[in-house]
């Protein structure tokens, strides 16, 4: 039975909450449990624990996904804040998971991280976050919309011979969702860039350049909110199923 770890978004004590104000929550948004799960993968949501007790779960796990969520805050990759009222960030989250995230590379863990969850293992890996695209970036490409929010989605660019690339490569016209803000300004160490969105050049997902050392990929769309556009965009599945075959061979190593 294989045990992936999912790290948690995090909601803290809030007065004007309805229920559980005083108490911190974790939680995973259930469209990220559908699409975890499937016969012999159990998804394992990883609360807040003290850092021995941590220490003792990660071990249990075979592989994590990071799920989105709260911006990464700025302080995190070593910048202060464009605006700190707007876009404070989660130093709080991005302790835990980058904890998460050393744990997963040193014992060679695979790691898949979503949205927010590749914009953290690019800090993990060194590199920088435009905090706020439309502030730093100009782009004209429209990468987060409230109101069609994941029915949002643009082109997106694979590289040539990247792992994406030959993963999707009976789909001429890539589409993907979009549902953020922020975005990958310098690449961390180490990273092979696999996808761009053509129309401003913007990283939409990378690997670490090293298999054999570490599994780790990031996309920075939402591939457990495929349903919602269905057959427009590419399908999730792909993705999630060569994840968990670099699992299994990890496991069985």
């Amino acid at each position: 039975m294989m045990k992936l770890g999912i790290t948690a978004g995090l909601l803290y004590p809030d007065a004007e909450r309805k229920f559980f104000a005083p108490k911190n929550l974790c939680f995973v948004v259930n469209d990220m449990a559908n699409y975890l799960y499937q016969e012999n993968v159990i998804p394992v949501l990883i609360p807040l624990l003290p850092p021995k007790e941590m220490k003792n779960l990660l071990a249990q796990m075979d592989g994590f996904v990071f799920q989105g969520g709260s911006d990464v805050c700025p302080v995190s990759y070593g910048e202060k804040h464009l605006d700190e009222t707007r876009w404070p960030g989660d130093k709080q989250r991005d302790d835990y998971e980058l904890a998460i995230a050393d744990f997963a590379f040193n014992y060679h863990k695979p790691m898949l991280g979503i949205c927010r969850g590749s914009q953290l293992l690019n800090v993990y890996f060194g590199g920088t976050l435009y905090q706020d695209l439309q502030t730093e970036h100009s782009t004209m490409l429209n990468h987060y919309n409230s109101q069609s929010y994941d029915k949002n989605c643009h082109e997106v660019a694979f590289t040539q011979n990247s792992m994406l690339g030959k993963l999707y490569k009976d789909f001429a016209k890539p589409l993907v969702n979009s549902i953020h803000h922020q975005g990958i300004k310098k690449l961390g160490n180490d990273l092979i860039i696999e996808a761009i969105s053509p129309q401003d050049n913007l990283i939409e997902a990378f690997s670490y350049k090293d298999t054999e050392q570490c599994f780790a990929m990031g996309v920075q769309w939402h591939p457990e909110y495929t349903h919602a556009l269905q057959d427009k965009v590419i399908p999730a599945d792909i993705l999630y199923q060569h994840f968990i075959d670099m699992v299994h061979t990890r496991k069985g190593s």
